[in-house]
Parts: structure tokens; sequence; C-alpha cells
């Protein structure tokens, strides 16, 4: 069993994969400051909760993009499987040139979702990540990584309106039935699902007008299910597509 961790600046997606299964997933608050003690205990009562040990995983694969938590899960894998973890980086084989001005630059999370899109469309792709930040990440049909496009996240544009706003409160963001909304939180819901719907509609025309290529535009990270929806642009929603792409570099490497 392989256990395929993605941990992002808000939330760390975790799944265990039984061959090209995944078994079981789950998501948890990243803690940045988090030691590797810390993460074993709560790596082992999740394993736990589905009748799982440390002893029923065969290696493991890890991408950050929080970088004192690299060595952490490092040292949890040698002390806890015996053995050392796979980190997405340089030193791993992806399968998919990076035709970019630095590749060095380019996060982890980023790169794993673009192999994952470029594998599950077999061409041309563009892989629309809704996490701490709005990614857009482009490959072409020939399996290259083209380049992509950083916008505000959802989460922390909430965040950014609710604390400089004295009357306007948090909320749980969903889509309302209408655009204009009746009261404050219908009206907020609205300027969130329709207008970072919007925003993903407006950046990926132009990503296609300039690919000039078909491309499919799919849809991962935890808010895809509330955004994705309502645009006109994405063909697929897949919030399991970093695990997957965290497996099939794992493969590749094996």
């Amino acid at each position: 069993m392989l256990l395929a961790v993605d941990v992002g600046n808000t939330q760390t997606h975790i799944g265990a994969f039984e061959g090209e299964e995944l078994a079981r997933d789950w998501r948890l608050g990243t803690i940045p400051s988090a030691t590797a003690d810390e993460l074993a205990a709560t790596i082992s009562n999740l394993l736990e909760l589905d009748g799982l040990g440390f002893g029923s995983l065969d290696g493991a694969i890890v991408s950050t993009v929080v970088p004192q938590l690299g060595p952490e899960y490092e040292a949890v894998c040698r002390r806890h499987m015996g053995k050392e973890a796979m980190m997405v980086g340089p030193n791993l084989k992806t399968g998919m040139p990076i035709l970019v001005d630095n590749p060095h630059e380019l996060g982890a999370d980023r790169l794993v979702n673009a192999v994952a899109a470029h594998a599950r469309a077999k061409g041309a792709c563009v892989a629309v990540d809704f996490g701490t930040s709005t990614n857009f990440d482009v490959v072409s049909g020939a399996g290259e990584y083209l380049g992509g496009v950083i916008g505000p996240g959802v989460e922390i544009s909430m965040e950014a309106l609710t604390a400089r706003t004295a009357k306007l409160p948090r909320i749980d963001l969903s889509a309302p039935q209408e655009a204009i909304g009746k009261h404050t939180t219908t009206a907020i819901q609205s300027g969130f699902a329709y207008g970072f719907a919007g925003l993903v509609d407006g950046i990926d025309r132009r990503i296609a007008d300039e690919l000039g290529e078909t491309a499919t535009f799919i849809a991962t990270g935890g808010l895809a299910q509330v955004i994705a929806p309502h645009c006109e642009t994405i063909d697929e929603i897949d919030p399991l597509l970093t695990l997957q792409g965290l497996r099939l570099i794992s493969e590749l490497n094996a």
C-alpha cells in the first residue's frame, strides 16, 4: 500500500493506494510547526480508523509547499516505515518537460496536478486548483508543462473581506439559487460563487486562445465542488487529482 501526502498551505490531503485504487483518503489542516512525532501520531490514528497501520504501507510519496514540513515527513517514513519517502522535486522523474524560465520555482503541487491532468485528459489540458490560491497549470498535447496562472484563493479572499469590514459576517461558502441576494449572507455567497466562476472562465478563455489547441479543463482542490459547477469552461471535477498525480509519479520512480 502506498501512502500519498499532499501538503498544502491550508490543508493536507492524505491517501492510501492499493495498486491504482485509492482505498482511503483524509483531509486535515496543515500545521507548519508540526514535528515528525506529531505527524506520525496523526497518520497512525487515521490509519487505525480504517483498520490499518504503518505496517500496511510499502512506501510513501510526499508533495509539500511548506518547506519545513518536508524533513518532518521524511523522518516519519524513516522511523515508522523503515523506508525513505519520495519527495516531489528535481530528483524525481515526472515524465513531463517543464518549459518555464525557472523550473525550480514551480510548486510541487502544481507539477503533480499537471502530471495527473495530462494522464486523465490524454491530451492538452489545464488543471484548475481551488486551494489557498487559485492555480491554473497548462499542459500541451505533447505533455509539456507550459506555465500557468496564480490567482487569489476563495477562502483567503473571504478572510480578507470579513476582516476588513465591520458588518459583514464570515459565512459558509455555498452558492445561492439566485445571483441577486435578498440578504447579506446570500449576497456574499453570490459574490464569491459566481464571482470566482467568472474569474475562472475569463482566465480559461484567455489560456485557450493562447494555447492554440483544444484542451480539457479539470478542476480540483477543496472548493472545486462549490465554484466549478458554475463555470462554463470546466469540463471535469476531480477532487482527488493531486493524489492520483502522486501515485503516477511514484510508479515512474519505483
